[in-house]
């Protein structure tokens, strides 16, 4: 329902300058529903209902995350959340291999011990990637519905392309979440500065905390 807004900078004429750089790229999908852009009006965090959305990633591209060596730049919230749930969906895998249809709800990840795991993005890919083949998949199509708000540790994703957006999203707490209160800071130096907001308007660049 939404276009990829954070993707819309990148033209093939950016992606062919990335590839000069040796910069590498993969893709991955996740459908955004209308969820998406509904208002977190709930006193509280933990009584907003995150949408459920439906990530689409292939194992070649599970495959380059896992021997890629730099750090790993996401464009776009939901390139975040697709990533990061890779992570936790492989966090599954190990805890039960048995596992016949890996997703993600809402409040998983904060259960006691979850944010707390030592296991390497490397290693919870991997199990995920073995699963895949145990099961026959070349793709992964599944359900995630990862909520990321602030104390949340980021797993894969070390720095974040994305827009400005509004107040009283998820996408904002997610934001928050990667740079803690200095969001407060970018997002007055864009408001005095008119900078464009939302899904035509200006990018920026954000190193996770």
């Amino acid at each position: 329902v939404a276009a990829p807004t954070a993707g819309l900078h990148f033209t093939n004429n950016v992606l062919d300058s990335l590839s000069e750089k040796n910069i590498k790229t993969a893709f991955v999908t996740l459908h955004v529903g209308a969820g998406t852009f509904k208002p977190v009006k709930a006193g509280r965090m933990e009584d907003h209902l995150m949408h459920a959305e439906y990530i689409d990633v292939s194992r070649n591209a599970i495959e380059k995350t896992i021997f890629h060596t730099g750090n790993i730049t996401a464009v776009g919230t939901t390139s975040v959340r697709t990533l990061e749930s890779l992570y936790w969906l492989g966090i599954k895998i190990l805890q039960n291999p048995l596992l016949s249809k890996p997703e993600l709800g809402q409040w998983e990840i904060y259960e006691p011990g979850m944010q707390e795991t030592t296991v390497h993005a490397t290693e919870a890919l991997s199990a995920l990637v073995e699963w895949m083949k145990n099961n026959h998949q070349l793709r992964l199509f599944t359900r995630t519905q990862l909520m990321i708000a602030p104390g949340y540790k980021f797993r894969i994703v070390k720095r974040l392309i994305t827009n400005f957006h509004q107040p009283q999203s998820t996408l904002l707490l997610l934001v928050a979440a990667a740079i803690g209160n200095n969001w407060k800071k970018m997002y007055d130096y864009a408001l005095e500065n008119d900078f464009r907001f939302l899904s035509y308007g200006d990018s920026n660049l954000i190193f996770m905390a």
